[in-house]
């Protein structure tokens, strides 16, 4: 235990710590935004200026731990260590569970009004269902463990050139979240390992169509996975939705049937996602209008989150799809705003197609391109395992973009 080393205007010095302490120190630290040598500066100035010791703390298994504190805070650390009767190590362990004790786990920042994110795109194959997973799932990991994700910053690489992407790890959102398959191929239901409803039974169509047949929450789904805890919940499709949009023709307000569907289960979650059917009919003015800003809702809370792709077909699905829904917004004049766009599935390998076509997405400014999701073969064995992404493959490249995207419009 030593401390041989400065730098800057702190002092390195080297003790002791168990695993598991430590790993609570990393998370809480991160939760707080502060950095690890600056809690660890705090518990010792507030160990010891305590009249007294602590109760001893478990040490078992503890090894090397290093950080950096100001200079001469260490060896009144020892001098105070000395007095009290206890080792450094068993001194430190007490310091760090004293600055936890006194800087618990920050409450989870929950909306006023649940949050809507419509994920849509006319066109089929873009990924919309991928991205309506990976983003429900992100925003639902758990807040007391740290994950990594792709924030944006200034590293220089090995050539001396800037790159403006890099890896933190954080901790997860925390946030109650209800993904709902709003799509009669079941796309979403099947990846996340669930069945979809049976034709005979209920269903989200039979609700939108004014025949209900029990109650919504009756039909939710835990996604059982130990890092979403009990946040992560899915509404199963079903095959019925091939014919919503000819119930919906004779529907009272129909464009407001989902709103009447689902603001029962709203109190229940932080966030829905609604993952849309490639279409441009009536069931995507019901997803568009259940996606407005609601009154006393904050601008860019909710809103319609458009899945494209790095080729010219996919520009043409978006012109229909922005069509309708201005259209929409005009007729009925409604507040909304565009969440952003997400260039998924994107390999520069491709060439100038889907080079050119990214700078035409990143030209948008309104809604502006929020995300770029490359192809991975983690999204596709997820899929084939009927797991969710995230806890599939936590740490993959596409997982580390989710949760960028998860923060970028949460």
């Amino acid at each position: 235990m030593s401390s041989p080393a400065t730098s800057g205007d702190r002092e390195k010095v080297v003790s002791k710590l168990p695993g598991w302490l430590r790993q609570n120190l990393k998370v809480r630290s991160a939760q707080h935004g502060i950095e690890i040598q600056s809690a660890v500066e705090q518990g010792i100035s507030a160990w010891t200026a305590l009249a007294s010791g602590l109760d001893t703390v478990d040490t078992a298994g503890a090894d090397s731990f290093a950080t950096l504190l100001p200079p001469g805070q260490w060896d009144v650390f020892k001098d105070t260590a000395k007095q009290r009767s206890v080792s450094l190590t068993q001194g430190l362990a007490q310091a760090v569970q004293l600055w936890l004790d006194r800087n618990p786990a920050p409450d989870i920042e929950r909306p006023v009004i649940t949050r809507r994110f419509v994920v849509c795109n006319q066109k089929g194959g873009v990924g919309k269902t991928a991205i309506t997973a990976g983003l429900g799932e992100a925003l639902a990991e758990d807040s007391n463990s740290l994950h990594p994700v792709q924030i944006a910053k200034q590293l220089a690489d090995a050539d001396g050139e800037e790159d403006p992407l890099g890896v933190e790890n954080l901790p997860g959102l925390g946030l109650r979240v209800l993904l709902v398959d709003f799509d009669p191929q079941c796309h979403l239901t099947n990846q996340l390992g669930a069945s979809p409803l049976p034709m005979d039974g209920d269903s989200l169509t039979n609700h939108m169509g004014g025949t209900p047949k029990g109650d919504l929450r009756d039909l939710i789904v835990t996604i059982d996975e130990e890092r979403f805890g009990d946040r992560l919940h899915l509404l199963p499709a079903c095959n019925d939705a091939f014919l919503l949009d000819v119930r919906l023709s004779g529907v009272r307000a129909r464009e407001a049937a989902l709103e009447r569907a689902l603001a029962p289960l709203e109190a229940g979650y932080d966030v829905v996602v609604v993952d849309c059917p490639p279409s441009l009919g009536l069931s995507m003015d019901a997803a568009v209008y259940y996606g407005r800003r609601r009154e006393s809702e904050a601008p860019g809370q909710s809103g319609p989150l458009v899945v494209v792709q790095a080729e010219d077909s996919s520009a043409d699905a978006y012109d229909l799809l922005t069509n309708q829904i201005e259209d929409l917004r005009n007729d009925m004049g409604l507040d909304m705003d565009y969440l952003g766009l997400v260039v998924n599935l994107y390999d520069p390998r491709r060439g100038y197609i889907a080079t050119s076509s990214l700078e035409g997405w990143m030209d948008i400014k309104d809604p502006r391109v929020v995300a770029i999701i490359s192809e991975r073969k983690e999204q596709k064995e997820a899929v084939r395992m009927k797991r969710a992404l995230l806890a599939y493959a936590p740490k993959s490249q596409i997982a580390v973009g989710m949760r960028a995207l998860a923060r970028e419009i949460s």
